[in-house]
């Protein structure tokens, strides 16, 4: 079922009715703050009754990836609203017209959302790629500044991958990918992000997640990584894996400066640090001696 939000500024009762009959939409009721937050619903549709003017303010702090359908009371003049897709409709608001907008708009998300996954998707693992981690890293780093809370990033590369492609081939190098992107996918709650960052490279973000706790997510994964099952066709032993990681938060050192590639590039440097200890280890940035 898709997710429906509705923003009411006064009445919206019709709307909510008219919504609440179609069975494909889930109505969910949001205030003006809210609004700005709203596409961590991951919405179909956001309709708003509220001003153009406050829209405007709205979405001068937010670009909306979802289309807006918003309720006016007379034909807006040179309403710019920051969203991939908008359009309006007069009250009193007809119900067929309404009903026809919102599925118009609903498939343009859709269609979006494809687009969206081809241009953001690993091929191999079906994991986010570096794009899509980049711009959710920026987009958490800003609300973790709102709300005062912490953002982690965990890197992780898997010890001598360059010795399984050599002994068992590619192919079996590419499904030993796929199982460690299936583990991590098993391991991670909800909102966190999987991705494969490089050839034999994931990073996890982690939202509202301190160091420390980002460093027991990755204790477990390593330790679970050191005990999986990995038989290639054709041998009778399991061939050992490892993997060593990088762990880096928000804020790290100075929250003015640090952006997203800052954060990743804390992260590579603990990588680096662990791969340098011995492999089969997880750093936090905090411990690396380093001089920026």
């Amino acid at each position: 079922m898709s997710n429906l939000i509705i923003f009411s500024q006064g009445e919206c009762s019709k709307l909510e009715e008219i919504c609440v009959n179609n069975t494909e939409y889930e109505v969910r009721v949001v205030n003006s703050e809210e609004l700005k937050e709203a596409e961590r619903y991951n919405p179909s549709l956001i309709i708003t009754d509220i001003s153009s003017e406050k829209l405007r303010e709205i979405s001068m702090v937010k670009k909306f990836t979802t289309p807006v359908l918003s309720v006016v009371d007379e034909i807006p003049e040179g309403i710019t609203v920051r969203a991939e897709a908008f359009d309006y409709i007069l009250n009193p608001v007809n119900t067929y017209e309404f009903k026809t907008k919102i599925k118009n708009l609903a498939k343009i998300r859709e269609l979006n959302e494809k687009i969206e996954n081809i241009t953001t998707t690993d091929d191999l693992t079906g994991l986010h790629n570096r794009k899509f981690l980049i711009e959710r890293l920026e987009s958490e780093m800003s609300r973790a500044k709102r709300y005062n809370s912490k953002v982690s990033c965990i890197l992780f590369d898997i010890d001598f991958f360059k010795v399984v492609n050599d002994m068992y081939g590619y192919e079996w190098g590419d499904v030993l990918l796929k199982k460690i992107a299936e583990m991590l996918l098993n391991l991670a709650r909800k909102e966190d992000v999987v991705t494969r960052y490089g050839d034999e490279e994931f990073m996890v973000l982690l939202p509202d997640t301190s160091e420390e706790n980002a460093f027991i997510f990755a204790e477990r994964f390593r330790r679970d990584v050191e005990k999986m099952s990995f038989i290639p066709a054709g041998e009778e032993e399991r061939h050992p894996v490892k993997i060593s990681g990088g762990i880096a938060s928000y804020p790290q050192i100075d929250e003015a400066e640090e952006n997203a590639n800052s954060i990743i590039r804390y992260a590579e440097h603990a990588l680096y640090n662990a791969k340098k200890r011995g492999k089969n280890r997880v750093v936090l940035f905090s411990q690396v001696n380093l001089d920026y």
